[in-house]
């Protein structure tokens, strides 16, 4: 069989942070693909503000870079576990991997996690160790770290013989010796490396269509597009298709548009054929794994397998005294109708209707999937309510079983004892403790998803924020039973509405850490601190100080509170417990009771206890 020597189809793949989507960046600047007229933003593949904001990767994007005649397909994967669906989906598109490891972090879970996906299609890796330039940097021994993974990982012997190349990203430089001075303005190695060691796919052109969809996008005009590889034959705008459905049943449709990618642009073609990565549209209700084949013969390609979620939440509208203040979209229709809408790309999500109207279970990946929607949703200007993130239970070989995590902590060595103590407490097991030789050690562990459910938070407090913690999914155990893992402090709730006082904060601020500055609007049932003890307490926070004749009014100006402390969205999600919500606006976060009524909530507690 010939080979289609012009093309190479590669993922990008490495752990959060390693420098994937900078250097994605620079063989975009260094290759023949843009115009020397045309400046591209650093990070232009993360085209999501919060994708910018945070530094993180969240969808999977397509580009292609041009060298002389020939061109590389390149897929940027998510590097966080939370998005795993995409990146196991993304390995059946391309038939090698360029592997991208930091020079001084080294191996990191999710490397592991992305590289295991990887070897379990057989793909070829490349190694790109990052960041050379920095401080501390180690690229030898990073080597050594990457083989002995790879080994660990069971790969077989043409793999161990993987190509290294040295580079930093952000300065645009590489070269195939470790030495830092060896480096020089080029990508050039790494071009030369692709061309060299990855696959050419097969030409099969003349054979009988077989497209499948790896990704999905969705645009109002065309309505679902299908990303996706053409894995045999040909496929032209105007040709009519047979679609196999995931049930197995069959779909004719009409190609209306096929798009391409080059550089940073999606552009129109008139035809794909086997190798290429392509984007189909003219089907209304196409879905990830199936095929798309030519009419008189239709052959399905073997269905994908998409991650189940493992994480679930309960989202309603927001019924808040406060609602409608501050959103465009505050009614139950049309935050169903939006929930159903990020149903058509995002495969890894899924939302349930429940009994009660104006309420939903959404499921997902991780606390970091589900966060990510609910920040989407508040930037376009959706109000609604979530609860408390629950992991989802599976019966696993008649057991009933729960997620279970790898954990990976990289801690200053002073505060080791503590990071042990705290996760041992949350049922994490020990498998492995090394000293780094630079102060800190890293720890391994394997916890219940549950367990880790707020622990980022507590394990930033533990290690004066300069730990790093890291954990992917495992795999589903037996349910640890007795054990509830949770916050251990109550609440400061205030019990009634209006703008908080300095008086009021100085009243109550010795019971616990305040959550709100003073003039904040508060109502009746809103968590405004968190008590030093495990009990709740109702406080009022906006009480005003009496004024009388005698005393002079710019005294109170003079009194000094603590600063408050404001909590984040995913620190909000992590501190709720079962009776709480987090009320998420366009303008405000905030924590809440579900029961709002003080004398109704202390009742309901009292019969709790009884109980």
């Amino acid at each position: 069989m010939s080979k289609r020597e012009d093309i190479r189809n590669i993922a990008i793949i490495a752990h959060v942070d390693h420098g994937k989507t900078t250097l994605v960046n620079e063989l975009l600047k260094q290759s023949d693909t843009l115009d020397s007229r045309v400046e591209i933003d650093d990070r232009a593949m993360d085209t999501n503000d919060i994708e910018k904001e945070r530094g993180i990767t969240i969808l999977a994007k397509n580009t292609a870079v041009k060298v002389g005649d020939k061109q590389i397909n390149i897929v940027d994967t998510p590097g966080h576990a939370d998005f795993g669906g995409e990146v196991e989906r993304i390995m059946k598109m391309v038939d090698g991997v360029l592997l991208v490891v930091d020079a001084f972090e080294g191996t990191m879970p999710q490397t592991r996690f992305v590289l295991k996906k990887a070897f379990e299609q057989n793909l070829t890796p490349i190694v790109v160790v990052n960041k050379v330039d920095r401080p501390g940097a180690r690229p030898a021994e990073v080597v050594d770290e990457v083989l002995d993974l790879f080994i660990e990982l069971g790969a077989d012997e043409d793999m161990l013989d993987f190509p290294v190349i040295f580079a930093s990203a952000m300065n645009g430089t590489s070269s195939l010796d470790a030495d830092v001075a060896t480096q020089e303005h080029t990508m050039k190695p790494i071009f030369d490396a692709v061309f060299k060691t990855i696959p050419a796919p097969e030409d099969n052109a003349t054979e009988p269509l077989q497209f499948q969809v790896a990704l999905l996008d969705y645009n109002s005009f065309v309505g679902r597009i299908g990303i996706g590889r053409v894995f045999r034959g040909t496929i032209k705008v105007g040709d009519s298709v047979t679609v196999l459905k995931l049930d197995g049943s069959q779909q004719n449709f009409r190609v209306t548009k096929l798009m391409g990618f080059i550089g940073i642009n999606r552009v129109e073609l008139n035809e794909a054929k086997a190798g290429d990565l392509i984007a189909i549209s003219g089907m209304e209700d196409i879905n990830v794994g199936e095929t798309i084949a030519a009419a008189d013969t239709p052959e399905a390609l073997p269905i994908l397998r998409i991650d189940e979620p493992t994480l679930q939440m309960t989202f309603r509208t927001n019924d808040s005294p406060f609602a409608g203040k501050e959103g465009k979209f505050v009614t139950a229709r049309q935050l169903e109708d939006r929930l159903k809408q990020e149903l058509h790309t995002d495969v890894s999500l899924r939302v349930e209707d429940t009994e009660k109207p104006g309420q939903w279970i959404v499921s997902g990946r991780g606390e970091l999937h589900l966060s990510i929607l609910i920040e989407t949703l508040r930037r376009e200007g959706f109000e609604l309510s979530a609860g408390r993130p629950q992991v989802i239970y599976r019966e696993v070989d008649g057991v009933m079983s729960e997620p279970f995590e790898d954990v990976q902590i990289d801690s200053p060595d002073e505060y080791t004892g503590g990071v042990i103590q705290s996760l041992s407490e949350r049922k994490g097991e020990m498998i492995n403790m090394e000293p780094q030789g630079n102060g800190t050690t890293r720890l391994t562990f394997v916890a219940p998803t549950r367990g880790l459910i707020g622990y980022s938070t507590e394990f930033m407090s533990l290690t004066r924020g300069y730990g790093i913690y890291n954990h992917t999914f495992l795999d589903y155990r037996p349910v640890i039973s007795g054990w509830n893992p949770g916050r251990r402090n109550g609440t400061l709730v205030s019990i009634n509405q209006g703008p908080v006082t300095n008086y009021a904060i100085m009243q109550v601020e010795d019971r616990g850490t305040i959550f709100t500055d003073p003039g904040t609007e508060v109502y009746e049932g809103m968590i405004v601190g968190m008590n030093s003890r495990d009990n709740d307490i109702s406080v009022n926070i906006t009480r005003m100080k009496a004024q009388t004749n005698v005393r002079s009014s710019n005294k109170d100006q003079t009194a000094v509170i603590k600063t408050p402390t404001h909590l984040t969205l995913e620190e909000s999600l992590e501190f709720l417990n079962d009776d709480e919500l987090v009320e998420v606006t366009p303008e405000n976060v905030r924590l809440r009771k579900i029961t709002l009524d003080t004398n109704t909530r202390e009742k309901e507690a009292k019969r709790r206890k009884g109980q």
